[in-house]
C-alpha cells in the first residue's frame, strides 16, 4: 500500500509539474499574438544597443498599434535566445548572428526588423593592462570579459582573436555581464579587457579605469574591424510563429520602424529624456553622450543592409566549428516583408 501510495503521489506531482511547465512557457510560442499580447525578451534592456525596444514602448508606438507588449530582460543575448527556443517568449531583441547559429542547430529563427547595421560593441582594456594589451594580437594569455559564453560579445571577441592569429584556446573568455558587474571585474583585475556596450563604455572611460581599444559603434568601425557592415541588434522570432501571426508581426514592425525614424530626427538628449531615469547611472549628461556615440549603428528603416548577412556568416565561420563546414541558407535568417510595408 505504501509503495502504491508513493507511486500515486509521485505521478500526481509529475503531472502537476508538467502542467505548470506548459502553462509557464512550453506552449507560449504557439499562443500569444492573436489578442495583441506579445512577450519580447531583450538581451539587456538598459543597453544602448537595444534602446529601440524600451523607446518604442515609451513613445507609445506599441499601444498605438493595438499591441500589449511585455518587455523582459536578460543580461546576455544568449540567455534571451534560450527563452525564445524554450517558448517562453514570442520574440527577442538581440543580435542577428544568433539566427545563423540556431539554423545549423535545426532551429528556424529570422530577423523581422533589423535595428542595427553595426555591432555597437567596444573592446576596452583596463589602464593597468594597457601596456601589454594594445591589439587583438595581444589577446593570448589574457582573461577577456564577455556578457555570456555563447553570446555575441563572445562571438566577436573570438573572431578578433582568430583574425589576428590568436587561437580561441589561447585566451580565456569570462562571463561578466554588463554594467556594474563588468566594471567591477575590470577594476578588480579579474579581466584585463573585454567587450561591452554603452552606457558601460562611457562609465569606464569617465571613471578613468580603462580605455577604448576597438570601436565598433559606427558603420566605419564595423568595416575596419570586421571587413563590412555587421547587422546586429534586431527583433528576431521563430519563423513558424511569424508565418502564423503575420498581422501581429506587421504591427510590431510598424512600431519599431516608427521608432527608428523618430531616433533619426531627434538628438541624443531628446532620446535620453524619453528613457527610464535609472538607465542613466553615470548621470544624465554621460548617458546622452553614450547614446550619441552609439546612434550611428542604427538603421533608419529596419531593413537588412546589403551584404550584411554575408559578413556575419564569414565572421562566424572563422572560429565556430558548428558553422565552419555547414551550409547556411541566409535568406531564411531574415525577412524584409514587414519592414518594407511599414516603410
Amino acid at each position: 500500500m505504501r509503495s502504491s501510495a508513493k507511486f500515486s503521489a509521485a505521478a500526481v506531482a509529475a503531472a502537476l509539474a508538467l502542467t505548470t511547465l506548459t502553462a509557464c512557457g512550453g506552449d507560449s510560442s504557439a499562443s500569444g499574438g492573436g489578442d495583441g499580447k506579445v512577450k519580447i525578451m531583450v538581451g539587456g534592456l538598459d543597453k544602448v544597443i537595444y534602446m529601440p525596444a524600451m523607446l518604442t514602448q515609451r513613445l507609445g508606438y506599441f499601444e498605438a498599434e493595438g499591441l500589449k507588449v511585455q518587455l523582459l530582460t536578460e543580461p546576455a543575448g544568449v540567455q534571451a535566445t534560450t527563452s525564445l527556443v524554450a517558448g517562453d517568449v514570442q520574440g527577442v531583441v538581440g543580435f542577428y548572428d544568433h539566427t545563423l547559429d540556431l539554423q545549423v542547430k535545426g532551429k528556424q529563427v529570422e530577423s523581422v526588423v533589423q535595428l542595427a547595421q553595426a555591432p555597437g560593441e567596444v573592446e576596452v582594456v583596463s589602464n593597468k593592462a594597457a601596456g601589454e594589451l594594445k591589439s587583438p594580437e595581444d589577446f593570448k594569455g589574457k582573461k577577456l570579459g564577455v556578457t555570456g559564453l555563447g553570446s555575441s560579445t563572445d562571438f566577436l571577441t573570438k573572431y578578433l582573436a582568430v583574425d589576428s592569429g590568436v587561437k580561441t584556446s589561447e585566451f580565456t573568455p569570462v562571463a561578466v555581464g554588463a554594467g556594474q558587474t563588468f566594471i567591477s571585474a575590470l577594476k578588480q583585475g579579474s579581466i584585463q579587457g573585454g567587450m561591452t556596450t554603452d552606457p558601460t563604455v562611457a562609465q569606464i572611460v569617465d571613471q578613468k579605469i580603462g580605455k577604448v581599444l576597438i570601436d565598433m559603434r559606427t558603420p566605419e568601425g564595423s568595416k575596419q574591424a570586421l571587413g563590412g557592415l555587421y547587422p546586429s541588434s534586431s527583433l528576431y522570432m521563430n519563423a513558424d510563429w511569424v508565418n502564423g501571426h503575420k498581422d501581429t508581426v506587421q504591427k510590431l514592425a510598424n512600431a519599431f520602424v516608427k521608432t527608428l525614424k523618430w531616433m533619426s530626427t531627434h538628438s541624443a538628449e531628446d532620446i535620453a529624456a524619453k528613457m527610464p531615469s535609472d538607465y542613466a547611472q553615470g548621470g544624465a549628461k554621460l548617458y546622452a553622450e553614450a547614446i550619441k556615440s552609439t546612434l550611428p549603428m542604427f538603421t533608419r528603416d529596419g531593413v537588412m543592409p546589403a551584404d550584411g548577412p554575408e559578413t556575419v556568416e564569414r565572421v562566424l565561420k572563422a572560429f565556430n566549428p558548428n558553422l565552419k563546414n555547414a551550409t547556411v541558407d541566409l535568406k531564411k535568417t531574415y525577412t524584409t516583408e514587414f519592414v518594407k510595408k511599414a516603410g
